[in-house]
């Protein structure tokens, strides 16, 4: 239990729903920013490459990730912000134009733009999960981060629309449910990450944020700020861990087990030997290059298809300066480095920051949390605690808190489609 009783109000609940892990992770507002209190990390049953395919089997495991932050912090918890991915996110441009009523733009002149912006067509199957701007244009003059307050008579939007299966989301939310918790709001998992991982330079510079999760890999491309490009790849560390179960004759868990525990890239120079149980139970020796070289070709298949990725955003003008891999994949010794030659840019492994009483700082004087949840696989749960935060009470990143709030308004577009909850 909580060694002092907590107001549940002040905690957010963040909960990832991958192919491999249901992670819950709860975080406390307090004085100096948040307080991440308690992570709980249990196997995923039910899902495959991010999709729901058992309902009941994943709100079992739910449960059980949400059953023990109850335990560790001391409160019920109703309230969580999900995670969503998979193949069946999509997302396209938009855009809007209204004019200006006053002598300067006003926060509701903002919210008419982007609703503008967001009154296209979506087919029957596909729900909109985030109305994100991406470019303001204020008389002819474009690349406005914050048209609040200036003077102008045309403001125009250039928007980026998230879209999901409904049949996905209302699986996702049933799961939730069926676990007796309300879903306040769904945020795509690839923004989540980028929310507990990228800095605001990156943002502006053009970064490209890779999640390699379970069953599939997200990215996420930012550039002046704001969101420009995601992307859904069907290669995920699972994939990985089935090479080694194949190749080395092992049973899957064993594989994971040795995946984590031994799995590098490049390393021709081991010749070291580590003990594996085989399929037959029996134990044996393997070379430890024997995993190396099982494991390289898919990453160099995953790395260059993220290049395609990447590639094709810069070939339509937006410049990307650096990738920051994230997700329990991630840590594979040596795979920042083969990113870095395949991609042929700085590439750095996206450990979980933010403002919390147990960081220290990094050699770029970034706040970086120590312990247990600096771990790059937290790095969703995480954002969707900050994001779950964010939308309570928003930060002021750009020095307009009307504005944020707008954003945050957008961001949570999903609940304001046909009255759905």
């Amino acid at each position: 239990m909580a060694e002092k009783k907590r107001k549940g109000s002040n905690i957010v609940v963040g909960l990832d729903v991958g192919t491999t892990k249901i992670c819950a992770i709860a975080g406390e507002i307090t004085e100096d920013g948040v307080d991440i209190l308690s992570v709980s990390s249990h196997p995923s049953n039910g899902i495959r490459k991010g999709v729901v395919i058992d309902i009941e089997a994943t709100a079992n495991s739910i449960k059980k990730a949400i059953s023990d932050i109850e335990e560790q912090i001391g409160i019920n918890v109703r309230d969580v912000y999900v995670g969503i991915a998979g193949s069946h996110i999509k997302s396209f441009s938009s855009y809007g134009a209204v004019g200006i009523k006053g002598k300067e733009v006003m926060s509701e002149d903002v919210e008419r733009a982007i609703d503008s912006a967001s009154a296209v067509y979506v087919p029957l199957d596909r729900e909109i999960l985030h109305v994100l701007p991406t470019d303001f244009i204020l008389d002819g003059q474009d690349g406005i981060k914050d048209p609040v307050g200036m003077a102008g008579v045309r403001l125009e939007v250039k928007v980026y629309i998230v879209t999901g299966s409904v049949a996905s989301v209302q699986n996702l939310l049933k799961c939730c449910e069926r676990a007796g918790l309300n879903v306040v709001d769904i945020v795509l998992q690839p923004l989540a990450s980028a929310e507990a991982t990228l800095n605001n330079d990156e943002r502006d510079m053009g970064i490209a944020l890779v999640d390699i999760g379970g069953g599939t890999t997200d990215i996420a491309i930012y550039r002046e700020g704001w969101l420009r490009h995601t992307a859904v790849l069907g290669i995920g560390g699972n994939h990985f861990t089935n090479d080694l179960s194949i190749g080395l004759r092992l049973p899957f868990n064993e594989a994971e087990r040795v995946k984590k525990r031994y799995g590098a890239i490049a390393l021709d120079t081991d010749n070291s030997e580590v003990e594996v149980v085989a399929i037959d139970g029996q134990v044996r020796g393997i070379p430890r290059k024997y995993i190396t070289e099982i494991l390289q070709p898919r990453c160099e298949e995953l790395l260059e298809l993220i290049r395609q990725e990447i590639d094709g955003v810069q070939n339509n003008g937006v410049a990307v300066s650096g990738v920051v891999l994230t997700g329990g994949a991630s840590l594979l010794s040596g795979f920042d480095r083969l990113a870095e030659t395949i991609l042929s840019m700085p590439v750095r492994i996206g450990y979980p920051h933010l403002s919390h009483k147990n960081f220290s700082e990094d050699n770029n004087g970034m706040r970086i949390l120590r312990g247990e949840f600096n771990n790059p696989m937290y790095a969703t749960g995480i954002g969707l605690v900050l994001y779950g935060i964010g939308s309570m009470m928003p930060f002021e990143r750009d020095g307009s808190n009307s504005f944020i709030k707008i954003l945050n308004k957008m961001a949570g577009w999903f609940k304001k489609i046909a009255g759905r909850r």
